[in-house]
């Protein structure tokens, strides 16, 4: 792996708060982009000033059902045109997957946020992106905002070749894609095998989110083999044996 050189100002990362509002929309479309992975769209007047800053955003998607509504945090995949995207990983026992799984266009739907974002710029040249399907909206965001000129690599864990997207961007894109049995999304081996393949170039800026532990595994590695914390950005998506959780960013 080759160092950022220490002349190069690191990134600056500027925080932004925006208005928290709770919005009512409908949806107006649901797709299965693949065997697990369904996009809604939601559309509605309430979207008037929503405002979403940087890929790894997240808005909470109050889920109807009994008198205990449920809320779970989702990446604003794509906003343009008055449409939202939110996409989301169809797994057993999630409250919002149930509900996404048996949503039809003209339900409602409920979203609130973001109350922030966390923008990354400077002098970046490369960016190296690394996550399970919980980071997968953010990564694929990520890659499509991305200009030309710049390079960026992914290194994505999914359960098989019917799981991987094709992202539309004019960045550089080269993808990883790495296959791991449904149960092994809390095991960090297969992330750090196929990131023993990669160098990475200078000024190079590297994203990290899956499960809080593998992400932490990621992080040490990372770190290890010479990657300043300035230039790095891990997250725990979510916490293996509990509900609801998250590390919004990890340090050792």
């Amino acid at each position: 792996m080759t160092d950022t050189p220490s002349a190069t100002p690191t990134p600056r990362v500027t925080r932004l708060r925006h208005e928290l509002k709770r919005r009512s929309l409908t949806i107006t479309r649901t797709e299965r982009l693949t065997p697990r992975m369904i996009r809604l769209t939601l559309e509605g007047a309430d979207l008037a000033g929503f405002v979403s800053a940087s890929p790894d955003d997240h808005v909470k998607l109050f889920v109807p059902g009994g008198e205990d509504m449920a809320m779970r945090d989702y990446t604003p995949r794509r906003y343009k045109d008055g449409q939202l995207l939110i996409d989301v990983f169809d797994h057993e026992g999630g409250p919002a997957a149930d509900w996404a799984r048996n949503a039809r266009a003209g339900d409602s739907a409920m979203v609130g946020g973001p109350r922030g974002s966390a923008v990354v710029e400077g002098e970046i040249d490369h960016w190296l992106l690394i996550g399970d399907e919980t980071a997968l909206p953010a990564i694929g965001r990520r890659v499509e905002e991305l200009p030309a000129g710049v390079s960026v690599t992914t290194i994505v864990t999914v359960q098989g070749t019917e799981e991987e997207q094709q992202f539309d961007t004019d960045a550089d894109w080269t993808g990883h894609w790495v296959h791991r049995p449904e149960g092994a999304a809390a095991d960090a081996a297969p992330f750090l095998e196929a990131l023993a393949g990669v160098t990475l170039p200078p000024r190079s800026y590297t994203w990290v989110a899956a499960e809080a532990g593998v992400a932490r595994a990621i992080r040490q590695e990372l770190m290890a083999r010479g990657v300043q914390p300035g230039w790095l950005k891990a997250a725990g998506y979510w916490i293996a044996g509990e509900a609801d959780a998250s590390v919004g960013s990890l340090e050792d």
